[in-house]
């Protein structure tokens, strides 16, 4: 007899490996940082710098945000009731935060 095993995933599961690839290089960008401010670089040169790591993250961000929304608020909308509520409002959340850094 087999049972059917209902494995839950994120929303971001499919693009799993994408996304650790990109943290893996954000990763990498963190510690040039860091060297840049070890070995006493230019100033813009390391504004820069961050400039672009943060547009990194914000472009991981707005990923998981997507996809956070087309799956697991999603799905709690076709559900309804309170959860479809406490989706929402999560969401809404996590883009006040975003939109505030």
């Amino acid at each position: 007899m087999s049972e059917d095993v209902v494995t839950h995933h994120h929303g971001y599961h499919d693009n799993k490996d994408a996304h650790l690839r990109r943290l893996k290089r954000i990763e990498g960008q963190a510690r040039g940082l860091q060297r840049m401010v070890e070995d006493d670089k230019y100033c813009i040169d390391i504004l820069t710098q961050v400039s672009a790591m943060t547009s990194a993250l914000e472009s991981l961000a707005l990923a998981l945000l997507d996809e956070h929304i087309s799956h697991c608020v999603s799905e709690a909308v076709r559900h309804g009731g309170g959860e479809a509520d406490a989706k929402i409002a999560e969401a809404m959340n996590a883009i006040t935060r975003l939109v505030k850094s």
